[in-house]
Parts: C-alpha cells; sequence; structure tokens
C-alpha cells in the first residue's frame, strides 16, 4: 500500500465536505476520484499533498515514497524555453553528465593512484547515469512534449509567452519526467486533445508506479482507473473497476438503497396504522400495546431516502417547428489566419435529425469553423446555406453568448422578455439556481456555473439546428448525462465540437475528422470512427508510404468517401440478411430429421423418401449459403 487516509474530516463554514472519508491506494494501482462539482475532489487532493490542513483525520504515505501532484490551474512562469524548462526535471542527469566529462579530461592528466580512483570514480558515475536514463534523456523529452501536442519548431518558445493551457501541459510533462511512486492528477485532460489524451492513457497505463486521478473524461476513466473513489454527499466509496464498472455497481446501489428506503416506510406507515387502529379501540391493553409499537418504531434507525440520479437538473430540448430536410450545405469552405491556413476547400452537408462531431487536433480551426457558420468570423472563401426553417441555437465553450455585467435573472429576462418572474425562477431552478443565486452576476459564476445558464438559454431557444463547442467542458459527470439524454431524445439537427469521447460516442449519429486542413467523414460514433479511421483518414507521406495500387484516402472526395461507406452498409446488410437465411434452412433441416426419425414415417417408404429428397436439397442451398456467406466475411 502506496497511500492510506483514515476518517478524514473537512468542513468549509457550513458545508462539511469530507465526512469521515477512508481509502486507501495499492503499489501501481490507477485509481479515480469522481463526483459532482463541488463534491471536494480537490479538496481531498490538496489534503493528501499537504496543501491543505484536514480537521481531523490521517494521511499516511508508505515509507521512502515519493510522490508528484499536478493541480488544475498552473502558474508557471519562466524566461526558459519549453524544452529547457522541462530540462530542469533532469538535473541530476545533466550534472552527473557534465562531471563524467570533467572526469574524462582529468584522467587524460592523471597516473597511478590518481588515476585509479578516477577510473573507479567514472565507472560509478556512468553505472548511475545510465540507470538514470541518462544516455537517452533528450529522445525522453522530445517523445513527452510530442506526446502532449508540441512540435518540433515549439520547442524554443519561451514559457511564459504560452496559453494557460500549454502551462498546464508543461508542468503535466515535468511531473511525468519526475518518475515519483505515485502521480496525483488533478483534471490533467482538460487542455489536450484528443491524440494527446490517448497518448496519455497509453503512458499511463504503462506507467511503472501508482496514479490518482480526478477526471470527468469517463472515457478516459473507462481506459485508465482500476478504482473508482466516489465522493457523494461528503460521504467516501470504492469501487473495483473502470468507471463503467462502477457505474453499474453504483446504480444496483441505488436501486437497493431505494428497496430498502421504500421497505421500510411501508413498514413505517404500516406501523403507524396498527398504532392508530389499537388507540381507536380505546382499551387498556389496545393502548399499552399501541404506546409498545410507538416506542419500538421510535428506535428504528430511519433511512435517508436516496438521491434520485439526474433528479434535480432538468433539461428539455424542444425544436419550436420542423426545419426542411436539408438543414445546412457548405461548399468550398477555405480560412486561415496570418498566411497560415487552417482548413481549405471543405464541403459537407447535414440533414433535419442528424447528430454530427467535429473532432480533430487543437488548432484545426474547429472552433473558428462553428463561428463562420453563426457568422461571428468572415470565411476566406466559399458558401453557406442554410435550409429552409432552420433557426440555430449556440452553445459558445468560452460562453461568449453570456453578459458578465448581468445577474443570472436579467440575462434571461432580457433575452426572453415574454416570460414571467415565476417561469425565469422556475428555468434556473431546473438548472440549480435558487432563491438569492438568481440575483448572482454572472461574473462571478464559476466555469460549471456558466455553462449550466448557457444550457437554460439553449432550451430556451427552442432552435432546431443546435451549434456546440464543446458543451461538456466545466460540466461534473452528472451534467453531461443529463446534456447525453436531452441531445439524443432532441429531434432536431446538432453539430457540435467535442474532446470528450465518451460523449461523443453516446450522442453522435455522424463524425467529421478536421485532418490535414480536409474533412474526413465516418458515419458511426466515436467507436466506429476507431474502427475505420487507420482506413479513411488520410496520413501524410512522411508518416507512411502509401501503395500506389491504393488510392490515397486524401483524393477521396466527399461523394467517393460517401459511395465506399453506402458499400459497406449494402455488405452488411447483405450478410445480415444471409444469416437469417442460413437459420430458417438449419431449423427446417433440424425438423426434418424428426420427422424422419418418427416410427410412422419409417415404415412409410414414400414418406421416407419425400423427407430425404428435401432434405437433400436444403443441404445443397444451405452449403451455398455457407460460401457466399464466408464471401461476405471477407
Amino acid at each position: 500500500m502506496i497511500l492510506s487516509c483514515s476518517n478524514i474530516d473537512k468542513t468549509f463554514v457550513d458545508n462539511h465536505v469530507l465526512k469521515s472519508a477512508s481509502f486507501h491506494v495499492e503499489d501501481y494501482e490507477k485509481a479515480a476520484i469522481v463526483g459532482i462539482n463541488g463534491a471536494g475532489k480537490s479538496t481531498l487532493l490538496k489534503i493528501i499533498v499537504g496543501e491543505l490542513p484536514a480537521d481531523s483525520g490521517l494521511v499516511s504515505f508508505a515509507k521512502d515514497k515519493s510522490f508528484g501532484y499536478l493541480a488544475q490551474h498552473q502558474a508557471v512562469d519562466s524566461e526558459n524555453s519549453i524544452f529547457d524548462e522541462l530540462l530542469t526535471v533532469k538535473h541530476e542527469v545533466l550534472e552527473l553528465e557534465a562531471a563524467i566529462r570533467q572526469c574524462e579530461l582529468d584522467m587524460k592528466n592523471a597516473g597511478g593512484d590518481a588515476l585509479e580512483l578516477l577510473m573507479k570514480k567514472y565507472t560509478d558515475m556512468t553505472h548511475r547515469f545510465e540507470a538514470l536514463n541518462g544516455y537517452a534523456y533528450k529522445s525522453e523529452l522530445t517523445g513527452i512534449l510530442k506526446g502532449l501536442g508540441f512540435r518540433e519548431e515549439d520547442f524554443d518558445r519561451k514559457v511564459r509567452t504560452l496559453s494557460g493551457g500549454q502551462k498546464t501541459r508543461i508542468a503535466l510533462g515535468k511531473l511525468l519526467l519526475q518518475k515519483t511512486d505515485l502521480i496525483i492528477l488533478d483534471e490533467p485532460t482538460n487542455h489536450l486533445d484528443l491524440n494527446s489524451i490517448a497518448w496519455l492513457e497509453t503512458y499511463l497505463l504503462n506507467y511503472r508506479g501508482a496514479v490518482i486521478i480526478v477526471s470527468h473524461d469517463r472515457y478516459f476513466l473507462d481506459k485508465i482507473a482500476t478504482k473508482i473513489i466516489e465522493i457523494d454527499n461528503g460521504v467516501v466509496s470504492s469501487f473495483n473497476g473502470n468507471y463503467s464498472d462502477y457505474a453499474v455497481q453504483k446504480e444496483h446501489l441505488r436501486t437497493e438503497q431505494m428497496n430498502a428506503w421504500l421497505n421500510q416506510q411501508r413498514e413505517i406507515r404500516h406501523q403507524e396504522e396498527v398504532i392508530d387502529k389499537l388507540k381507536q379501540f380505546n382499551r387498556e391493553k389496545s393502548i399499552k400495546r399501541a404506546e409498545s409499537r410507538e416506542k419500538m418504531l421510535d428506535k428504528i434507525e430511519r433511512l435517508d431516502k436516496p438521491v434520485e440520479v439526474n433528479a434535480d437538473m432538468k433539461l428539455t430540448l424542444t425544436p419550436h417547428k420542423t426545419s426542411g430536410n436539408d438543414v445546412m450545405q457548405v461548399h468550398g469552405l477555405s480560412k486561415g489566419f496570418d498566411g497560415s491556413t487552417l482548413f481549405e476547400d471543405i464541403s459537407f452537408e447535414l440533414k433535419r435529425g442528424e447528430h454530427v462531431a467535429i473532432i480533430g487536433d487543437n488548432g484545426t480551426g474547429k472552433t473558428t469553423l462553428l463561428k463562420i457558420i453563426n457568422e461571428l468570423l468572415p470565411a476566406d472563401k466559399g458558401t453557406i446555406r442554410l435550409g429552409a426553417n432552420v433557426e440555430i441555437g449556440y452553445y459558445d465553450q468560452e460562453h461568449h453568448v453570456l453578459h458578465p455585467g448581468k445577474t443570472l435573472f436579467e440575462e434571461i429576462s432580457n433575452d426572453y422578455p415574454y416570460l414571467s418572474n415565476t417561469e425565469i425562477r422556475n428555468t434556473l431552478a431546473a438548472f440549480l439556481f435558487t432563491g438569492e443565486d438568481v440575483f448572482k452576476k454572472i461574473s462571478a459564476l464559476s466555469g460549471g456555473e456558466r455553462g449550466r445558464v448557457s444550457l437554460a438559454k439553449l432550451m430556451l431557444s427552442e432552435a432546431n439546428f443546435l451549434i456546440l463547442d464543446e458543451p461538456t467542458n466545466h460540466l461534473d459527470i452528472t451534467s453531461k448525462e443529463i446534456l447525453e439524454t436531452a441531445l439524443n431524445a432532441y429531434e432536431g439537427t446538432v453539430l457540435y465540437v467535442s474532446h470528450d469521447r465518451y460523449f461523443i460516442n453516446k450522442t453522435a449519429s455522424r463524425i467529421l475528422e478536421l485532418t490535414h486542413r480536409k474533412f474526413v467523414n465516418y458515419i458511426g460514433n466515436y467507436d466506429y470512427y476507431l474502427e475505420k479511421r487507420d482506413i479513411l483518414t488520410p496520413v501524410s507521406v512522411s508518416e507512411t508510404a502509401v501503395s500506389a495500387k491504393e488510392p490515397s484516402a486524401q483524393k477521396l472526395d466527399w461523394k467517393q468517401q460517401k459511395e465506399i461507406q453506402a458499400m459497406a452498409r449494402k455488405k452488411q446488410n447483405d450478410l445480415k440478411k444471409c444469416e437469417a437465411q442460413i437459420e430458417e434452412l438449419e431449423n427446417r433441416c433440424a425438423a426434418l430429421d424428426e420427422e424422419i426419425a418418427k416410427p410412422e414415417n419409417a415404415t412409410n417408404s414414400v414418406r421416407l423418401q419425400e423427407l430425404s429428397d428435401e432434405k437433400e436439397k436444403l443441404s445443397s442451398e444451405l452449403e451455398a449459403l455457407y460460401e457466399k456467406w464466408e464471401e461476405l466475411c471477407e
């Protein structure tokens, strides 16, 4: 065991965040801490690493074990270049390398005992240098920087010139290089694109140490976690397995708790009815019996009613009117900044009811594309045509649709003046803003709270075409699941940008990957994209050699891609039909075998011949179907 937390208590004013929290983490275990926003996840991490005192309880690390901690917000500020900043972690290797070079110089001019001592010192230092991976430290640094989304041309950039997200990636890279026995990460995927997240997954899976992660990225947790530590209303519980395992266990547990509460409520009501009836008899014995039952009832430890999952926030997305079948057509769109092209000559169309996710690396132009569609930015070339009766609802990841100087109440009432005060309060209450909360300024809200206000405005818009830019950013897992349910029930059209693979998998019917300045189309969810991307996603010549016999995916235009995918769907349908025919004939053959085995048919040569002939014919048809099935499988 590398870490033990025993009976940790923490209260802020009247908010009892942690109630006798106890859990442990084993060597090499990958544990994830989950809970709604404000549950106390970051607080728990700060108590573990000693940045915040607990009111009571004990945090114990195994002897001689080291840990590293990545907070959500980093204050990395340095005159160093990106590469040199990561090099600061390797100070022992650098000092050892300098000492080895000096020792080599000293040996040239030494002799006798002095030379022998220098040679021994040199051997010891080179062994230590090798143990510290000294001969490969530069390639190790390069690998981590590239894995975290930095290009080699970025390596010389000054750290002080970087964005907050880039500085967080620098801090993460430095932490990974330290190779501590325990890594503690608070929302490590917030500033990573899909490729960097996939790289980090692989890195952590192979990491020779323990990991504690706070994350709302359920796909990431499914890949990494072997244990889930849940904080629910201050109570900490541990579940074995990844996030999906936890979700199943949690649902079973919640069902058991609800059943126990309902059974207890039924028993309490029953006892109360019996007591009332006994008192109505108004006899000495009956009253005594009623009093006895009342005493027993008072001794019962009352169970708290389990909170219904997703019962608090209410989100319903309903279009005010139906759009035409052709929702949007984009043709020949191009955009660049400062001489650098983001995308060029891209074309795609959206049909009514489609839920389309746009994915791609950071900096490829995904958000820019949404802003062009919303007429917030001009395109360099190309056209965008909206269909009949299309009404757009826009969710902006930076929440520019909100006004910092307004209160929540004013934000809703100014945009929807036809709503009554009660209707505005009810709407805000549906997104967990009650009482005096409605008079808070937008500027005073957290990222998650602003996200909920933006979702409230999106719901009120009653639009039939939703354009969403990173809608799950800053939302906790429960809020994400509410949004997923609402989108899946939504009858309008959705186009969104997201890095949340679990969310994409749940809500997308089609994926557009923005890569090499072009779109690659996948008719399916994220799992389908992973299955097909090596076939359809174009790669640069430097990444792989392309066979001259096979057309590059880069050369496939939009129509060709659709034709290929249509052929694949047809083949899949043919395969299902073939399997159904095989099953039907096999059932008939089995029935014929039963008929042939009946005593009355065994003595009837004419009937027996008929059955045998039919069986032979079916067997021949089956043989042909088996061959066809094998061909379709190929």
